[in-house]
């Protein structure tokens, strides 16, 4: 049995203010721990979801990164998991720049995908993401089954007439986009995790994102809440990996431009404001972070 003083980090996301944003666990030079050993840390640190840093094992990659759920589900999205990764390997000189704004390779499951950091006056570091090319999934039809398990009436489903109700989305984590008519619908939503658990593997989902287009925020596009019951998350305060599948169908219905906000996090005190810049291709996923806490983690492993 092995002994082991642990480092980590616990880094919000998607914020420039600490105790706001999605709060990340984050365990650097994770290469010599186990997968079973992963699972457990992620389960002790009990957040969204513990980041681990490895080195990569594609040649285009500059760094590996695995995360898992505190209910030990492996999750493969690029949201906040690796953006928090990446600002804190910026913020804590481990990036070797040659510019203000010098581009990496990030390896999550199978995938490599670009990573662009910039630094700027004040020590301010913003860290754009893309993620893979959008895959449109299957549309849920059955709206009286997804309405009892939101707990919403029925008439309150559907953003817009010209949207989905619920249709299926990744962009690296497949996950079902609900419009709902307005943010007080989003907000006093009551998902029954058990009923989404049965009907999310039907259409291919893993977490749910409801939205609205109508944001609290006047110069957002859009209003949500995130909940995936399949890898044991009850709420998330800021969703990178459905923001970028979110942005993606609404551009493709017209609904937005080159550029969307997302603003999450309200109904959980944690306001979160998530930016996509979308060509029609990959969306890019752009945020910030900020240090909230360091210490030492002691394992027999």
């Amino acid at each position: 049995m092995t002994d082991s003083v642990i480092p980590f980090a616990l880094v919000d996301v998607f914020t420039d203010r600490p105790l706001e944003g999605n709060p990340l666990a984050l365990v650097p030079d994770a290469d010599e721990l186990p997968e079973t050993l992963m699972r457990r840390i992620a389960g002790e640190f009990n957040q969204a979801e513990t980041t681990f840093l490895l080195r990569p094992t594609q040649n285009k990659a500059d760094w590996r990164l695995r995360s898992f759920t505190a209910a030990g589900v492996e999750v493969f999205g690029a949201g906040h998991n690796a953006l928090g990764a990446w600002w804190w390997l910026a913020a804590t000189d481990r990036l070797v720049r040659h510019s203000p704004t010098d581009s990496w390779h990030q390896e999550i499951g199978s995938a490599v995908l670009p990573v662009t950091v910039t630094a700027r006056p004040g020590g301010v570091i913003d860290v754009s993401m893309r993620q893979q090319t959008p895959e449109y999934g299957e549309e849920l039809t059955d709206i009286r089954e997804l309405a009892d398990a939101l707990n919403v009436d029925r008439n309150r489903l559907g953003a817009a007439n010209d949207l989905p109700v619920a249709q299926v989305v990744s962009t690296g984590a497949a996950h079902l986009m609900v419009g709902l008519r307005d943010r007080h619908t989003v907000d006093s939503a009551s998902p029954d995790a058990a009923s989404l658990r049965e009907l999310l593997p039907d259409v291919g989902g893993q977490g749910v994102y409801l939205y609205s287009l109508d944001p609290v925020e006047e110069d957002a596009h859009a209003h949500t809440r995130f909940v995936n019951p399949v890898a044991g998350i009850t709420e998330d305060p800021a969703t990178g990996s459905a923001a970028g599948p979110l942005a993606s169908l609404l551009r493709r219905h017209g609904r937005v431009g080159d550029r969307v906000s997302i603003i999450q996090g309200h109904t959980m005190g944690r306001p979160s404001r998530i930016q996509v810049t979308t060509d029609g291709q990959a969306p890019h996923i752009i945020g910030r972070a900020a240090l909230a806490a360091t210490g030492q983690m002691h394992v027999n492993y």
